[in-house]
């Protein structure tokens, strides 16, 4: 029912609420010394990048992988040029007991839990009629159950603690759909998490922030493939695929201060593939 101009004018107690007391400095807005943030996927590709951002920006960080054991290496790599404090767990986010307990065993190690990205996701190009029922779980179970129990537990350590920033990775591919290769299940978890994060946003309005970011096709083991290629150049305005070092300063902006006022927020980086 639509309210009366009078209706919209009266105050409402508890507004305006009080501006953040953060820098006015922007270097010193996008600086992360004393945070703890965790990445899913963190082995290697996107998830990798932006740990070695946060990193970079003075942040201690836990890298979660599933099955590639490189994360280990790199966590200690990561500690060592930064001179910051990291940790690597093993995590199928597609478990909600693992992801449970190893939220624990990062507060036991490092305290609190000030950004999380839900990073990990898995790409299939198959059409519906091609793809089987077992690899359609596979991936819904990854790229949306995977991100849900993320959030949840994650969630309930920012509302315990009075603050967190949950950053959720989806694709541009919630947004399109991809051709010339037909991916309906990929491109559907895409937009189920993109909505979810919208939605966090208000929900979790009281403690915690949520944006999404939306990649386009990067060069990593998740980028175009022999297939698509050649249209991959020619869709994007940049006429190539994007270097992971290219998405580090964006989900350093939404992991700091320098993004205080952003919250359910979509921001797609895709070298200009979704203009009209």
């Amino acid at each position: 029912m639509s309210m009366s101009v009078e209706d919209c004018a009266r105050s409402r107690q508890g507004f305006p609420r009080p501006v953040p007391d953060t820098p006015t400095n922007v270097l010193q807005q996008f600086q992360l010394q004393g945070k703890v943030a965790v990445v899913t996927g963190a082995a290697d590709g996107i998830g990798l990048s932006v740990a070695e951002a946060f990193a970079e920006a003075g942040a201690h960080v836990a890298l979660w992988y599933n099955s590639n054991e490189a994360a280990v290496e790199q966590s200690v790599r990561i500690a060592e040029e930064n001179g910051i404090k990291t940790a690597a767990f093993k995590v199928d986010v597609s478990d909600s007991s693992q992801v449970q307990k190893n939220i624990i065993k990062v507060l036991d190690t490092f305290g609190k839990i000030d950004i999380f990205v839900a990073n990990a996701g898995m790409g299939i190009s198959e059409p519906i009629l091609e793809q089987s029922l077992e690899v359609y779980r596979k991936q819904m179970s990854v790229n949306v159950d995977g991100v849900v129990f993320c959030a949840k537990f994650a969630g309930q350590v920012f509302q315990k603690q009075g603050f967190g920033n949950l950053i959720i990775t989806s694709s541009m591919s919630g947004h399109i759909v991809n051709v010339p290769v037909d991916q309906p299940v990929y491109n559907a978890t895409k937009a189920f998490v993109t909505h979810f994060g919208k939605c966090l946003a208000r929900e979790w309005r009281e403690f915690a922030r949520v944006n999404i970011v939306s990649p386009g096709f990067f060069d990593t083991k998740m980028g175009a493939g022999d297939s698509n290629i050649n249209e991959v150049y020619r869709m994007s305005a940049l006429g190539r695929q994007g270097h992971v070092k290219e998405v580090k300063g964006l989900y350093l902006f939404l992991a700091s201060d320098a993004s205080s006022y952003m919250t359910g927020s979509d921001v797609i980086i895709d070298g200009g593939y979704v203009l009209p």
